[in-house]
This record gives structure tokens, sequence and C-alpha cells, in this order.
């Protein structure tokens, strides 16, 4: 392997690694003790809570800002393709031609998406009051992810910078705001064992 190789696949264990704790820790380690007897079913709760409870119609005001919540969707359906194509570009895999500029054209939509979200969050006052240096450079770091893949998926010489550049990424995702990718999963199962030991979860439809 290259010197790139042995920077990313650091870069990767070292947030593997991070990330697993932290998984572990407020999955497991802080699920509170269930005393009263179980109503329903966790398992599909848990079905539940990653398919229909994301749904902006089950969310509280996401059916309000729907443009916001699919460029939303887009951005992060690009950023985990683009994790993907640079761990096929680590083991010196390059998808062939069309390939290569179908998922070139599908990252540069998505990093848009990205930087149309960063600018809304700047222009608007209520979206910046709540804001933070990490909430920017979070942004700023994936959308030039996605921009830098999709940029080597037609250049393949760009490997060894894209590398480094992602095993930089990697790095900061388990100090920042990134780290939502772990607590993301988390919360959603939590949340699966909350209500569908109760039975609320998944929510029974009205029949007409």
């Amino acid at each position: 392997m290259s010197v790139f190789h042995w920077i990313f696949l650091i870069g990767f264990t070292t947030c593997f690694i991070a990330c697993l704790y932290h998984f572990i820790h407020t999955l497991f380690l802080t699920m509170p003790r269930q005393y009263a007897k179980a109503r329903g079913k966790v398992l599909p709760a848990v079905v539940y809570s990653f398919t229909k409870a994301m749904s902006p119609s089950r969310k509280e005001s996401a059916y309000l800002h729907l443009p916001t919540y699919f460029s939303g969707l887009a951005y992060h359906l690009g950023t985990f393709m683009s994790f993907f194509l640079v761990f096929l570009f680590f083991f010196n895999y390059h998808p062939s031609w069309p390939w290569s500029a179908i998922f070139s054209g599908i990252l540069a939509i998505s990093a848009l998406a990205g930087l149309s979200i960063l600018i809304k969050r700047i222009l608007k006052k209520d979206l910046r009051q709540l804001s933070n240096p990490d909430d920017y450079i979070s942004n700023l770091l994936v959308t030039l992810l996605q921009g830098f893949v999709a940029f080597t998926l037609l250049k393949h010489s760009l490997v060894p910078a894209l590398l480094v550049y992602a095993s930089a990424v990697m790095l900061y995702i388990p100090v920042g705001k990134l780290k939502h990718v772990v607590y993301f999963f988390s919360s959603r199962i939590y949340l699966a064992v909350f209500f569908g030991r109760r039975g609320v979860w998944p929510v029974k439809e009205d029949k007409p």
C-alpha cells in the first residue's frame, strides 16, 4: 500500500473505534432499566423507526419545510455514496464509464443541496442564532468531500489527495457535529425500544 492508503487506513480505524465507543455508550450503557411489563414488540418498532417514522408526515414540522427536508435527504444520501466510493478507490476500484459520469452527476446535485442548506443557515436569522462554528465546518467538510469525489470519478489521478482529505474528515467525525452519524442510529433504536415496549410504535393507521 502507498503512504496515502496508510493515511486513510489510520483515519478510518481511529474513526471506527471512536464511533463504536460512542454507539455502545449511548445505546447500551445509558439505556434505563425497564420495570413495566412490555405491551408491544420492539423489532417492528425498530423497522418503523427507520422507515415510516422518518417520513415528513410523521415528523413534528418537517412537512412544513419540504424543500429543506428533501435537500437534507439528498445531501445525506450523497454523503453515504461518497464514503462508499472512497472505499472503492481505496481498494483500487474505479467505476467504469458511464457509471462514473452518473455518480459524479448525482454527487454534484447532493453537494449543491448541502450548499443550499449552508446558505439557508447563513441567511435565516433564527437558524444563524442557533448555529455555532461546528455547524458551518461540518457542512463545508462534507460538501467539499462530495465535490471532491465527484471530480475524482472523472479524474482518477486525484485519488491520493482524496484519500488524505477523506481521512481528515473521518478524524473530525468523532469530535464534531458529524458524530450524529452515530447518534442517529442509536437514537432511532432507543426510541423504538421506548415506544415499542409501550405498544405505541408502529403507529396504527386510522381506518376510514
